[in-house]
């Protein structure tokens, strides 16, 4: 008998059918992975298992050790042993980690609460899972992966018998992400069944026991992982077969767009260079990646650039072949550079208001000829590079926070687009959107260079980087590291110089 048997499981929101008759089942004690594309419906059924979405809400059935589940609260789901980690972390920084791992269940005595308790609890937790972290330490002075295994001692904590992780390691690095696998196999070997959502097939193949595809709200299949492949998991998630994620590039750069000599750049309030001796050309036509480690000063050189932070010590600018002094995102997209951060919900959208609001927001001045908005003009605009872009939406008044993560980056990427720029910096453009999505995304590059924009491309996933520049510089401890064209790199060569002058340091 299966620990949680779905059976199904529909959800409804109006005009959208979010899950269409799912079917699941989970064995105590395995770790089974879901994949799907954005708006597949994963974390819709993650809150329907969680008690997010309460019974009533939705049609179908749900059972646990045999019996029906009727959850009307997450308190509900976690009273039965079902935790759930969400990409998006829910701790409060100004506390202790033992504060946070107890908080709103602290336990008492006489009334008061036992803090030598809390903090005995934490630490025989953190003792029990082998975990490096001090149950004093302030929560926000801890890096994103150290907060995560927060999160997970939290959920421990609670009796967990079933742990939901919702992208867990979307936000971490590379050694982040294997502490991180190697406690959930852990987890497993103590008897706690694990669900794995991620976009990230490699780990999905490297810990999963089995592997069910949604699509479109449905389920489509259950894989034993052994006995499947990357390449049948994602045409099964995408409904059509990629043969080639990285779409061939054209390769015929013309005329420098923007050239950078003998950059220095210190941080806005520490008077140590972020930035030493930068010097690079991106032409017209071209794709040039931009990696390195985390830290390596890849976002800080675009944000510069972009008028964001950082105070010029010493170098040349040049835009269009003249020297380019603004200091503000306003002289940059007056200049003709844009700039897609990587943290689109912080930085790039308002999610509360429609598409169109949205797209056209850095290009007001485009429609507003005599003090008042050309409404007429906006809404043609919009309405072009909404279809131009085949963002997945009934229109565009549609709100951008019920779209899915590949959606919403394409509405970021089209804000950018309207203000007709010639050179567009990219920051992990494809970072939490699924397989497809990130197709669709290259292919929109390879349209933009084919008009002529030059693309400055930052990426920590090195397939990505290599299938996608025409040439790439490597950042190391704020220096360049080295440059390579596509025929010269492969990800040893880019590894090594991404480590070059760490390896200088020590």
């Amino acid at each position: 008998m299966p620990q949680l048997k779905i059976q199904n499981l529909t959800k409804r929101f109006p005009g959208v059918v979010a899950l269409n008759q799912i079917d699941f089942e989970l064995e105590a004690g395995e770790i089974h992975a879901i994949c799907g594309e954005n708006g597949a419906g994963k974390s819709t059924l993650i809150k329907i298992l969680s008690g997010i979405y309460p019974v009533g809400s939705y049609e179908g059935d749900i059972f646990l050790d045999g019996q029906p589940a009727t959850f009307l609260s997450p308190t509900d789901a976690g009273a039965a042993g079902i935790s759930v980690i969400y990409q998006e972390l829910a701790l409060v920084g100004e506390m202790t980690v033992a504060e946070n791992i107890f908080l709103g269940r602290e336990p008492t005595r006489l009334g008061r609460i036992d803090w030598n308790a809390v903090y005995a609890r934490t630490r025989e937790l953190l003792d029990r899972y082998q975990l490096p972290l001090d149950p004093g330490a302030r929560v926000g002075e801890l890096g994103v992966g150290e907060q995560q295994l927060v999160e997970i001692v939290k959920a421990l904590s609670q009796q967990t018998r079933i742990l939901l992780l919702d992208e867990p390691t979307a936000a971490l690095t590379e050694t982040e992400v294997g502490i991180l696998l190697n406690i959930v196999r852990e987890l497993k070997s103590r008897g706690i069944t694990c669900v794995y959502i991620s976009h990230k097939l490699d780990e999905v193949f490297a810990i999963a026991d089995r592997i069910t595809v949604i699509r479109d709200g449905r389920s489509i299949a259950t894989h034993q992982t052994a006995q499947t492949r990357p390449n049948q998991v994602i045409r099964e998630m995408v409904g059509r077969e990629i043969t080639e994620l990285f779409p061939r590039r054209p390769g015929n750069p013309g005329e420098v767009r923007l050239a950078v000599k003998n950059l220095t750049v210190a941080g806005t309030h520490r008077h140590r260079p972020i930035l030493e001796d930068i010097s690079f050309e991106l032409h017209a036509g071209e794709v040039l990646g931009l990696g390195g480690l985390m830290g390596a000063g890849r976002t800080e050189l675009l944000m510069f650039l972009f008028g964001v932070t950082g105070r010029r010590v010493q170098g040349e600018v040049w835009l269009n072949g003249k020297p380019y002094r603004g200091t503000s995102p306003r002289d940059a997209i007056r200049g003709g550079m844009v700039m897609i951060s990587e943290d689109r919900k912080r930085f790039g959208l308002n999610l509360a208001q429609s598409i169109g609001f949205n797209l056209s927001l850095a290009s007001l001045a485009r429609f507003t000829p005599a003090f008042l908005i050309n409404a007429s003009l906006e809404n043609r605009s919009n309405q072009a590079l909404f279809e131009a872009l085949g963002i997945k939406a009934p229109g565009l008044e549609t709100a951008v926070e019920t779209l899915s993560g590949g959606n919403q980056q394409k509405v970021v990427l089209g804000k950018g687009i309207m203000t007709e720029p010639a050179v567009i910096f990219l920051d992990e453009p494809t970072r939490g959107i699924d397989v497809g999505s990130k197709q669709e995304v290259y292919e929109l590059i390879n349209r933009l260079t084919d008009q002529g924009k030059a693309v400055l491309l930052v990426s920590s996933e090195m397939p990505e980087l290599l299938g996608m520049s025409d040439r790439i510089i490597i950042l190391s401890e704020g220096k360049i590291g080295g440059v390579f064209t596509r025929e010269e790199a492969d990800q040893e060569i880019l590894l090594a110089a991404a480590m070059r002058h760490h390896h200088q340091k020590n």
